[in-house]
This record gives C-alpha cells, structure tokens and sequence, in this order.
C-alpha cells in the first residue's frame, strides 16, 4: 500500500516518519514547506486539485492527516486561517479519498469538548460547547469527515508533546532550568499524549489492517490523569530540575482569549476493545520521551 502523511513536519507526523522505515508498506511524507527530517512532499491541503493530483500520481490507499493549525490563543486573532485548515482542508482531503475508494486517518483533539465536560471521561459520543475558534474549527473538521461517506477513523487526542516543535515538556524543560520557581496552573486537568505513543497506534493500525470495518471516531491519550501542575512537577523532577520550586495556581493569574477545558480527560475504552492495544500511562511515556537523546540534550543545555 501507499500511505501518505499530511503535516509530516509537526510532532506526530515527525514521530510517524521515525517508524516508517520497518514498515512493509510504502510511506510518503507531505507538508505545506520542505523539511529537514527528510524527503518531502510539498501539498497545499487547501488546494483541492492539488490534493487530488497528489493521491493519483503515488496511488494512495490511506492518507494520515497530521496537519492542523494548532495555536488555541493565535486562533482567536486569525480565525479565518484556522477554519481553513481545521475545517475546509479536511473536507478536501475526505472528498479526494473517497474519489479513490481510500481511508483518511484524520487528528482531532479534546477541544471538541469545551466547557460541558463536567467532572468524567469524555467518550466519543459526550456533547460539548467548544469554547474557543480553535475547538470549533477542529469540530468543524471532523463533522466534515463524517459527512463525506468516506472511509475514516478520526482520532481525538489531547495535551501532544514530544522531542519535536514547541510543546509544555520543553518549555518546563527550559523553564525549569531558568528559573527558582515558577508558577503552573493546577485547576484544568487531563491526560499528556506522547507523540510517539500515538504514532505507534496509527501504525499499528495500518500495519496491520485494523480499520478494516471499525471506522469511526476513537478517543486516544495516554493512561492517567493529572493536572497541568502534577505534569510540570513529574517534568521537572524526572529531568534534574527538581531545584526549582513549582507553585500551583489559579488559571485566572493568567489572562487567556481562550477559556481552556478545565476537565478533559479522555475515555479510551472504545478504542482499546475495538484494537485490542494497550495504551501506557502518562508518567511512563514521560520517562520514555526524556530518555530520547534529544531530549536529554535540551536538559544539559537549559542548565548550562
């Protein structure tokens, strides 16, 4: 099969490219600028004749769609660009698959949710408010999926990070190094996603056909709950930064355009009876990511 990944350069696409080379299958790799970390395709996924010429000349089976417009407070000052790509391109990309009789892997996020999540797991039939342009263009997204007849699985996951691009590991990381103490809101809790966690499940799937006849939408995270304190204090503690002192506060003590979920967990059981994947909990795969030399690299730097 050909698979083609849209958004190779961001944290998941990058870690998807990290396993392609084992894979049986032939792997293509697509963002909107050329990238380091390897060959890649130039796709405008706004574009949808160059989408289409795109599956047609590397014969396309299963598009993975990584990419998104992906900054919640940058959203709210350019809604029009965060619609585009989280809820137009989408629509193309579904459009363009089913044209080829193909599956679209597409990445949403618990921001679907918003505000109406109370205090339990959020599986994926919860209804929510998105509370901000991003989550409702990330709902945006997903509805259009759905509404195509194509063949899909849409994957919800929340708090992504990794050794890649910006995210709240590295910037603890940093912080943490920088800094005596620092403060980290406690009061918005959830599950932190290592990229290559998720990665690894797409994979699977692929690798091994178990799409076939579980289209849908899956929730994934790692296992675990915390709040974003817990997850900077297991950051600091498990890089050597234990030093500084990491306060807890109120998500009020800093102002936002956006109000963020203040419960987003995220029920996997769907998604673990339909695959029959285990999915490791948060701490571990934190252990894991810092382990990365990459990772270890930004800590002997930041303390420098």
């Amino acid at each position: 099969m050909n698979i083609l990944v849209c958004g190779a350069n961001g944290q998941l696409g990058r870690e998807l490219r990290s396993l392609a080379p084992v894979s049986v299958h032939r792997y293509i790799f697509s963002d909107i600028a050329a990238s380091d970390a390897g060959e890649t395709l130039p796709l405008d996924i706004c574009d949808r004749e160059g989408v289409r010429k795109a599956l047609a000349d590397n014969d396309i089976d299963i598009l993975i769609n990584c990419a998104a417009f992906t900054d919640v407070e940058g959203a709210e000052d350019r809604p029009e660009l965060a619609e585009r790509l989280n809820g137009y391109a989408p629509a193309v990309l579904a459009e363009a698959v089913k044209e080829r009789g193909g599956l679209l892997v597409h990445i949403s996020t618990d921001y679907v949710f918003g505000m109406d999540s109370g205090n339990r797991p959020l599986g994926e039939e919860s209804c929510g408010s998105p509370c901000g342009v991003y989550g409702l263009s990330k709902l945006h997204g997903e509805q259009a999926v759905t509404a195509s007849g194509c063949r899909h699985l849409i994957l919800r996951t929340a708090w992504l990070y990794s050794e890649y691009g910006r995210n709240f590991v590295k910037t603890i990381l940093r912080l943490s190094a920088e800094k005596p103490q620092i403060k980290v809101v406690f009061d918005q809790c959830g599950s932190p996603t290592y990229a290559l966690d998720l990665a690894e499940a797409i994979f699977t799937i692929v690798e091994k056909g178990l799409y076939e006849g579980r289209e849908g939408i899956y929730n994934y995270s790692n296992e675990g709950v915390c709040s974003w304190y817990d997850f900077a204090v297991e950051i600091a503690a498990a890089s050597g930064h234990g030093d500084c002192c990491i306060v807890p506060c109120h998500s009020d003590e800093f102002p936002s355009k956006v109000t963020r979920p203040p419960y987003s967990v995220l029920d996997k059981s769907k998604f673990k009876k339909c695959f029959g994947l285990e999915i490791p909990h948060w701490r571990q795969s934190l252990l894991k990511c810092l382990s990365g030399k990459s990772m270890l690299q930004i800590a002997q730097e930041t303390k420098k």
